[in-house]
Order: C-alpha cells, then sequence, then structure tokens
C-alpha cells in the first residue's frame, strides 16, 4: 500500500511538474537613437529547447506591446527584431502570470554587443514589404505551399486556392523573384513543398518597368515571392503519383525541378478521368482537384491561370504536360521561358427548361443537348529583363500558341405558348473543327534620369490571333401556326477569323518633389483590327456535294478600331498618403467594311474623356483604406454595328444598329484593411459602385403567333450596381496545440438594369445578400473541425405589372474534418449540403457530398499512399435555377458521380544539406 502511495505521489509531482502555466508579458520599445516609440517591431517568443516559435506579436503606435500564451516550459526566449536595429534577447523565466518588462531600448545597427547570436523574427514588417519566416510556422506533413499559406497570419486561401493577403487579391506568385509557368499560381502553390522555401514576401503587384523605377504597382493586388533557401539552391527534387479507381477512373502525374544557382528547370506531366488539371496529385491538400482560378464555359471547356483543359461540365478525360526555364546569361539578362501542353476530351448532356416573360404573355422553352469535345492546346511564353546599366532596362515578352478543337454536337429544342401549344421545335447536328495560332509580343524599354524619380519610358504591344474554322450543320426548323414553315438546313461554312493588333505607349514622369510628388505624361495610340469570312454553302443533291453558296447566311468583313489617346496627371507618393489623378482624351474611329454588302458599310467618329484616380492612407502597418475612381468608355460590337440582318438561327433574326453611341461607365471603390497583429483580428470592409451611360442593351420583339423573335440593340441611361462586402477573422488561442477561429464574411449587392421586352422600356432591381460563418477548431497534430453555413438570398423586383416580382434562396452547409492519429495517418473528410428549394418539379433541390480520404505516409513521409472516396452517399448533382430580367430557367447537366480511388505518390529531394541557417545578427541582454 505504501509502494502504491509512494507512485501516486509521484505522478501528482510529476503532474504538478508538468503543468501548463499561461502567461502575459508587456513591454514598451523605444528607439536609442530617437528616444520615440517604435511601431510594428516584431516581439516573440522561442522554446530554449529547439528554438521553435511560441508566440509572436506587433507593437501598436506607442511601442507598447503584450504577448499572451501559455507553456510547460520554465523559462523562454524573448526577442525583439525591428529594421536597422540590433535585435535585442533576453531569457525570461515564466514564473508568474504577468511579466513586465519595462521601456526596452533598442540600439542602432552600427552597435554591436559582447555576444552575437543568429536569429530570424517570424515576422518582419518594412516600408512596402510583408515577410514571414517560413520556419516559424507549423504546418502538417509533406505540406506545400498552400498548406503553408493557410498558416500565416492575415492570409486567406479559400477552397477555390484563391489568396488574399489582408483583405486583398494575390494575382501573381514568384520564385525568387521569377515566374514558375507563366505566373499560375496553383502550379506553384501545389507543387512546391515547405520544406525548400525560406521566406514568403509580400507586395504590391507591379511589372518590372514599374519595379524599375520605383513606380508605385497595382494597389488592389498582391505578389507573393518564395525565397528558396539558399542551401536548396543547388539540386534535384519533385515527386510522382498514380492512382487507379472504380468506374475506370486513374490518375497519373509527376514534377521533377532542377536548381543550380541561378538556373533552374522544372517538368511536369500527368494525366486523369476526374476532371482535375492533373498536376494537383490528387493528395490529401487538395482532394479532388477543382482547384483555384477555374472558369467554366458552355460548350463543357474550363480553364485553369489562362491555360485551357477542356470539360468544365461533363466528364473529362486530360493530359497535359510542360516544362519551365529561368536563368541568368552573363551579368545583365535574365531569362525565363514555359512551354505548356493540354489535350483534353470532354462529353456532356444537358437538360433545361425555361420561363420567358413577356410585357403581355410568357412562353416556354424545354431543351436536350449533348456535346464531345476535343481540345489540343500548346502555349510558349518567353520574358527577357535586360539591365544595360543601373538607369537603362529592356523586358520583351513574347508569347507564342497553337490549339485544335473539334466539338460534336446534337441539340433538342420545343417552344410552348402560354397555353403550352406547341409553337416551334427544333433539331440540330453540328460538327466543327478549328485551328488557332496565336502570337503576343510586349516590349517595354525605360530609361531613368538623374536620381530624383524622373524617367521616360516606351512601350509597344502586337497581337496576331488566327483561327480556321470548318463547320458542318444539319437542322430542322418546324414553325407552327396559321403560317406554318419547315426549314431544312444541310450546310458547310468554312471560317476565317483573323485579328491583330498594335499599340504604343510612351511615359515620361517630371519630379515637382524628389521622388515624391510627379507630373506624368502619357500617349498612347493603338489599332485593332479583325478580318472576319464565314462561306456558307448548301449541299447539292446534284453533285452531291457543298457547292451552293449562300449569300444570306454568309459574311465578309473588316472591323477596325483605332485610339488616340492623350493623358496627364500628377501622384504624390508620402510615408503614409499616396495619391494620383490622370485626365485622358480618347479620339476613336470605328470603321467597318463589309464585303459582301458594301451598303452597309460603317464608319464613326467618338471622342471620350477617360479619367482615373486613387487614394491610399496607412494608419499603420495593421491599417489602411482606399478609394479608387475611374472613368472608362467602350464602343458597341461589331455586331451591334451592323445593319444587315443575320438569319443564321431561323427562329432569331438580329439587326445591328450602326447609330449607337459608345457606353461610358463611371466606377467607384473603397475599402479598408486591417489587421491587429496582438488580438489576432482581421477585418476588411469594402464598397463598390458603377453607373453606366448609354449602355448598349439588346431589343427583342416576339412574335405572338410563331414566338419567334427579331432583335436590335439601342443605348439606354441608368443602369447601376452597388456592392458592399464586409470579411472578420480572429484567433483564439485555448493553449499551445488548442486553436478556434472565427471566420466571418458577408457581401451585398444592389444592381437596377433598364432593358426592353417585346419593345416595352422596363427596369428591374435586383438586391441580394449573402452572409457565410465558418467556425474552425485546430488541435495541433490531433484534429482538425471546421463547419461552416452560409445562405444566399436574392429579391428582384420589376417596375411593369406584367412581371412578377421574385425571391430565391439557397442555402450551403458543410463540415471538413482532419483527423492525425494514429501517427502516420491521415482521414480527411469534406461534408457538404446544398439546399434549393426554389427549382422546379423533376430537379433536384437538394444534395449531401460527401468526400474521404484516408492516407498513410511511409518512408519517413517520402511516400504516401492513400485511399479516396469521391461522392461517397453517390448524391453529385449540379442542377440549379438562372434567373436574369425576361426569364427563369432551371439546368442540370451531366457531373462526375461517385468512386473509388487507391493512389501512391513519392517525392524526392536532393536538395541542399539538412542544416538551417539563422539570419540578422543579435545582442543578449541580461
Amino acid at each position: 500500500m505504501k509502494k502504491l502511495s509512494l507512485v501516486f505521489a509521484i505522478l501528482l509531482a510529476l503532474q504538478s511538474f508538468s503543468q501548463e502555466k499561461s502567461f502575459e508579458i508587456t513591454g514598451t520599445l523605444k528607439a536609442e537613437d530617437t528616444e520615440l516609440p517604435l511601431e510594428s517591431a516584431t516581439v516573440y517568443l522561442e522554446r530554449v529547447k529547439d528554438s521553435s516559435v511560441v508566440t509572436y506579436t506587433i507593437t501598436d503606435k506607442n511601442g507598447k506591446f503584450k504577448i499572451e500564451n501559455s507553456t510547460y516550459d520554465k523559462s523562454l526566449n524573448f526577442y525583439v527584431s525591428y529594421v536597422g536595429y540590433k535585435t535585442y534577447f533576453k531569457e525570461i523565466v515564466i514564473d508568474k502570470d504577468k511579466i513586465d518588462l519595462g521601456t526596452i531600448v533598442m540600439p542602432l545597427d552600427n552597435q554591436l554587443g559582447e555576444v552575437l547570436v543568429k536569429s530570424t523574427a517570424p515576422i518582419t514588417i518594412k516600408k512596402d514589404t510583408l515577410e514571414f519566416n517560413v520556419k516559424s510556422f507549423k504546418t502538417k506533413k509533406d505540406a506545400n505551399v498552400e498548406d503553408l499559406l493557410k498558416q500565416l497570419p492575415g492570409v486567406e486561401v479559400d477552397e477555390e486556392g484563391n489568396i488574399t493577403v489582408n483583405g486583398k487579391s494575390v494575382n501573381k506568385i514568384l520564385v525568387n523573384g521569377k515566374p514558375f509557368f507563366g505566373d499560375d499560381p496553383t502550379i506553384t502553390t501545389k507543387n512546391l513543398t515547405k520544406d525548400i522555401i525560406e521566406k514568403i514576401q509580400v507586395v504590391d503587384t507591379k511589372t518590372k518597368s514599374e519595379a524599375f523605377t520605383g513606380e508605385e504597382g497595382d494597389k488592389e493586388n498582391k505578389t507573393i515571392n518564395l525565397t528558396i533557401k539558399e542551401e536548396n539552391n543547388k539540386g534535384v527534387f519533385g515527386r510522382v503519383s498514380a492512382g487507379v479507381g472504380t468506374d475506370e477512373r486513374y490518375e497519373f502525374a509527376g514534377m521533377i525541378n532542377l536548381f543550380d544557382n541561378d538556373r533552374r528547370i522544372s517538368v511536369l506531366a500527368g494525366g486523369n478521368n476526374t476532371n482535375t488539371p492533373g498536376f494537383s496529385f490528387g493528395e490529401i491538400s487538395k482532394m479532388f482537384g477543382g482547384g483555384g482560378g477555374v472558369s467554366f464555359s458552355s460548350n463543357g471547356s474550363f480553364t485553369l491561370g489562362g491555360r485551357s483543359f477542356g470539360g468544365g461540365e461533363g466528364i473529362t478525360t486530360s493530359q497535359n504536360a510542360g516544362v519551365n526555364y529561368a536563368d541568368i546569361i552573363g551579368e545583365k539578362t535574365d531569362v525565363s521561358a514555359d512551354y505548356f501542353f493540354s489535350s483534353s476530351n470532354s462529353e456532356n448532356e444537358t437538360s433545361s427548361e425555361r420561363e420567358t416573360i413577356l410585357s403581355d404573355s410568357r412562353f416556354f422553352t424545354n431543351s436536350n443537348s449533348k456535346s464531345d469535345n476535343d481540345t489540343d492546346n500548346h502555349s510558349f511564353n518567353l520574358e527577357f529583363e535586360i539591365e544595360t546599366d543601373s538607369t537603362f532596362q529592356i523586358n520583351i515578352e513574347p508569347s507564342f500558341g497553337y490549339s485544335t478543337s473539334r466539338t460534336r454536337y446534337r441539340s433538342y429544342e420545343e417552344t410552348l405558348d402560354e397555353d403550352l401549344l406547341l409553337t416551334n421545335q427544333s433539331n440540330v447536328n453540328s460538327n466543327v473543327e478549328s485551328a488557332v495560332r496565336r502570337f503576343s509580343n510586349q516590349i517595354s524599354v525605360t530609361k531613368r534620369l538623374g536620381n530624383k524619380g524622373a524617367f521616360i519610358k516606351a512601350e509597344l504591344e502586337t497581337s496576331i490571333n488566327q483561327q480556321d474554322s470548318d463547320d458542318y450543320l444539319d437542322s430542322n426548323t418546324e414553325v407552327f401556326g396559321s403560317n406554318p414553315e419547315n426549314i431544312d438546313r444541310n450546310q458547310f461554312t468554312d471560317g476565317e477569323k483573323n485579328s491583330y493588333g498594335i499599340s504604343t505607349e510612351l511615359s515620361y514622369r517630371l519630379p515637382i518633389i524628389t521622388k515624391k510628388f510627379f507630373l506624368n505624361l502619357e500617349y498612347k495610340y493603338a489599332r485593332d483590327k479583325d478580318k472576319n469570312r464565314e462561306s456558307t454553302f448548301d449541299f447539292d443533291d446534284g453533285t452531291q456535294s457543298f457547292t451552293d453558296f449562300n449569300t444570306d447566311l454568309s459574311t465578309d468583313f473588316q472591323y477596325t478600331d483605332y485610339r488616340s489617346i492623350p493623358s496627364a496627371g500628377l501622384s504624390y507618393r508620402g510615408e503614409k498618403l499616396s495619391t494620383s489623378f490622370n485626365l485622358g482624351y480618347n479620339m476613336r474611329t470605328l470603321k467597318n467594311e463589309d464585303l459582301l454588302r458594301p451598303q452597309f458599310n460603317v464608319e464613326r467618329d467618338f471622342e471620350n474623356i477617360e479619367a482615373n484616380s486613387y487614394i491610399s492612407y496607412t494608419f499603420s502597418p495593421k491599417s489602411s483604406i482606399y478609394i479608387n475612381y475611374w472613368l472608362e468608355n467602350e464602343p458597341p460590337g461589331l455586331r451591334q454595328l451592323q445593319a444587315f440582318e443575320d438569319v443564321s438561327n431561323p427562329l432569331q433574326t438580329v439587326i445591328g444598329n450602326p447609330n449607337l453611341e459608345p457606353s461610358n461607365r463611371h466606377s467607384f471603390y473603397a475599402g479598408y484593411n486591417g489587421f491587429d497583429w496582438q488580438k489576432r483580428t482581421g477585418f476588411y470592409v469594402g464598397i463598390n459602385a458603377s453607373v453606366s451611360d448609354n449602355q448598349v442593351v439588346s431589343k427583342t420583339i416576339v412574335d405572338p403567333e410563331t414566338l419567334k423573335r427579331t432583335t436590335t440593340y439601342v443605348n439606354v441611361d441608368g443602369n447601376y450596381n452597388i456592392g458592399a462586402w464586409a470579411n472578420y477573422n480572429k484567433d483564439f488561442k485555448i493553449d499551445t496545440l488548442r486553436t478556434i477561429k472565427l471566420k466571418f464574411r458577408a457581401s451585398y449587392n444592389s444592381s437596377k438594369t433598364l432593358n426592353f421586352n417585346n419593345d416595352v422600356k422596363y427596369a428591374s432591381t435586383s438586391d441580394r445578400i449573402s452572409p457565410r460563418l465558418g467556425i474552425d477548431f485546430i488541435w495541433d497534430k490531433v484534429l482538425e473541425f471546421k463547419p461552416y453555413y452560409q445562405i444566399s438570398y436574392t429579391n428582384t423586383a420589376y417596375d411593369i405589372e406584367a412581371f412578377d416580382n421574385r425571391q430565391f434562396t439557397s442555402h450551403n452547409a458543410g463540415v471538413r474534418t482532419a483527423t492525425f492519429l494514429p501517427k502516420n495517418f491521415e482521414w480527411r473528410n469534406d461534408v457538404n449540403f446544398n439546399y434549393n428549394p426554389n427549382v422546379a418539379d423533376g430537379f433536384q433541390k437538394s444534395a449531401w457530398f460527401w468526400n474521404s480520404t484516408l492516407a498513410y505516409s511511409m518512408f519517413k513521409d517520402k511516400a504516401i499512399i492513400t485511399l479516396k472516396v469521391y461522392d461517397l452517399l453517390n448524391q453529385n448533382t449540379n442542377a440549379r435555377r438562372i434567373a436574369t430580367q425576361d426569364y427563369i430557367e432551371d439546368r442540370q447537366s451531366t457531373v462526375l458521380r461517385q468512386y473509388f480511388m487507391l493512389s501512391l505518390s513519392y517525392k524526392f529531394n536532393s536538395l541542399g544539406s539538412k542544416g538551417e541557417t539563422r539570419g540578422s545578427d543579435m545582442i543578449y541582454f541580461d
């Protein structure tokens, strides 16, 4: 009994000895030279045993800091870091709840202490750069750059892979200052691993010329630069993966990178039939593709990062391969190049039901279609940056592309009147083959003048786009009623669409106040020329070939847009305030020559004022506001100006209007960004508005008996759009292992649209509000639990009695979970629920969607075997309701259904040494 009591006593003593202690450390920073408080200095704590970061914060405008957390350690290493000053160090014994360090005086960097050590702060805030030390942020095993970004304060990565930093979008990611596969962020974030990255730098997005001259860049977007560890700049790394699944699903991918100091070569290849781009490796970080920057088109193709893959809707089989090269030639030329090939086949079936509302009646359209698309795409990009000396820079960026596609399309459509009587119907079969050749080149020459901020810059941009197509069409259209029609078409169309563009711009900046206040003078000249020819031939039964030229369905025209724009402006760039205002005068000529119908030739001259301005004020590195205004004008499109009757669609005739005016749009944007480093709280809010004058809209008249439509175009005034959004997030630290993250965002949009319905002018006002709440619970190395809920409510009101006001509500909820026990296992789940009560009968109103992945890492995390289940409940659907000014449509198409897949991935790495270096000099303080 005594022995048992002794055991309990020892256990209690050990528990008491290892009990986690909460602490709060406060103090104030002051500069030794100025005796002023230091704002935005980094204050952080590290464990004595392994130098791992425990917590950190940033000083406020008064130099004060408060750093809170809890620890099992008896003492912690305390650091203060600020650019231009020696780093302060002190070992602090955690023996009480509150520790006041009083005033800490920071010595200048040219003062050396008695004992030097090396260290790097988790966060460094410079004038225009936010820098993160990667070593300070913990991630899961085999983490890629996207996983790392999700751990950084102020950085948000949504489920589509879109990145924001302190509320502003990231539109470019560089590696050691150079593009990686044509600036496609997804290739970089999903394939580079955390363990080769040393620092992440965030700056305003700039062109190379803007960076060279010291101009302010794009205030609305950010660039992330990934700095490779110096010891990792020589060697080979990469990974390969392959998987097979049920329903004949498969995927494979591989990437290899060769780094040799300034020289970098990367090669990737992949393929799958699971609707993924192919290079995301299908691993646990991004389970089922559909990555960031994906946009879909109606023919089933999709693009990611500007590259075509085919098959947004339907089932897609894709293959791709690419190579990226970056190097320095001599001492004055940086070069980067990439080649990318993608091939895809997509199959899709779509059904829809549409109710079209007229001012005095309505009609219904039901359609079914099936498409099969094959696409091959080649792209090649080059960049040269030449600095002959410190004042002269040349940038050359040519780009080449070639693609071929073949689309087979079949559809049936029927239209019924208000009494549900069949009014017309059509069957269409088409086979289109096309080839596109693309070339563009941008040349920029910049000369800095003196040291006050003056420069002169000349830019030249050219583009050539050539497309050839063969279109075989077999269709039948029947129109019923008192004057029935039966229109049969069996035709071949030989098409050519060639576009040529050239633009030049000359800029001069004259400093009024050295490096702060400038006069900006610019002149731009541009010419875009389109040559479009479509020669249509009817099938001749006698010759059994397409030989009868159809003038009514053929076109041959040349369309030219000339622009001459002188502009002048003022800009100011201070420590906290930045502002600019530019005013331009756009002299534009639009010219259309119709070689088949000379009577429809058009030549119009327009003169418009253009303007843009912004004001940005930075209160501190924690918060800033910005206001932007634009006045833009846009000319009518070619088809909108052509007065001839386009009868290519038997059920819809389109007649252009040569008297259209350009539309003018006034746009306004304002926002506030704030991130409190001490409280781990982010708050971002913004508003945008636009008002359009002379906006071009369609004007359609529907024949009440046949429901055939005749459309033309007119200008209207008074369209507007107003939007507002807010984003709030906060981290609550429970202890050193467990964190709760609160995420709330909401958006509101109101718009007014003037339009015509059956020759009746009307206005529709639409209001939409969509709040979303998410709560993340993260238990380091144990569990992640992330539930969320979003509701969207839309109300559309009309100013004519013929249209009923409409309300739509949709719900989206889900939970994402991850467990990391037992060791080497990782189990992730993504459960999503969608409910749309407004969908018509016959279409699925709600669905549960559950993806699950179980992964096991082997061979010291070099290999991962993964079992994943796509659509575990087998309920995947893409039924959706589309509501516009004059119709409501319910639509459903082919989707990827349930499958199971087993895959294996393996990574290899011979980069550098395993040792870690540490950065700036530091002084010990007792």
